[in-house]
Parts: structure tokens; C-alpha cells; sequence
């Protein structure tokens, strides 16, 4: 009825603290976050995590995958990520694919932006393209 063994349970994860490249840091290469990441200097990279914040000093010369990102600074690749933030103080040089896209006024961005869902479906979908110069089809061989 009562057992005295103790099965093992899993120890729960704590939330990591932020990481955070200070202003005065240079990274070259490509970070890999499970986390929050926080760049105010330079990363020379590939940047991919949970949540990612560029500050205004902030800058990122590679692709940004994250699930939240927020631009304060700037960034020169592409952003694929479910909720992306552009403020007043952002500088884009890229495309954008997201789910839900907020862009401030006096943010700056060139690139396009393209919805997920719209991505995804478009590449399983296979998309057909017939061109058609308005004449009746005319059996091959003739």
C-alpha cells in the first residue's frame, strides 16, 4: 500500500538569466541561445534564441531566427521569427518573415516581409505557374 522507494523526478530547469553582449563587445561568430539574449555591441553572426532585444547601439551583421525579437539597433540579415518589433530606432537591411509584424514610425527597413504561414504553405504547396498566349493548344508533333 504505502512504498518507502522515492521515484526520481525530474529537477525542473530555473529560467536562465539573460545573456547580454555589452556595448563595447564584439562577437564574431554565430550565437546559439535556449534563452533571452540582449546585444548592445556588434555580433558578427548568425544569431538564433528564444527572445532576442537589440539596443540602440546594438548591431547584428547575420541571420536572426528567434520566437520574439525586438530591434532598437540594427540588423543586416534575415529575421525569421513568430513576433518581430521594429522601434522608431531600428535599421533593417533584410527581409522579414514573421507572424505578427509591429513597426513604429521612424523605423527604417529595407527589405520585404513575408508572413509565415504564407512561406510555409507556399513551399509544401509547390507553386505551378502555366503562361498561356491566349491561342488554341496545337497537338505536339504537328
Amino acid at each position: 500500500m504505502f512504498s518507502k522507494d522515492k521515484k526520481e523526478r525530474p529537477a525542473k530547469k530555473k529560467p536562465a538569466v539573460p545573456t547580454i553582449i555589452s556595448a563595447d563587445l564584439t562577437v564574431s561568430g554565430n550565437l546559439n541561445c535556449d534563452g533571452e539574449v540582449q546585444i548592445d555591441g556588434t555580433v558578427d553572426g548568425d544569431v538564433r534564441s528564444n527572445s532576442l532585444s537589440v539596443g540602440e547601439t546594438g548591431q547584428i551583421k547575420g541571420a536572426v531566427v528567434a520566437d520574439e525579437v525586438l530591434i532598437r539597433g540594427t540588423v543586416k540579415g534575415q529575421i525569421r521569427s513568430r513576433a518581430v518589433t521594429l522601434t522608431r530606432t531600428a535599421q533593417v537591411k533584410g527581409d522579414i518573415f514573421h507572424e505578427t509584424l509591429s513597426i513604429e514610425p521612424g523605423a527604417q527597413l529595407d527589405g520585404h516581409c513575408r508572413r509565415l504561414n504564407a512561406v510555409e504553405e507556399g513551399e509544401q504547396a509547390g507553386i505551378n505557374l502555366i503562361v498561356s498566349d491566349g491561342l488554341p493548344a496545337t497537338p505536339r508533333g504537328s
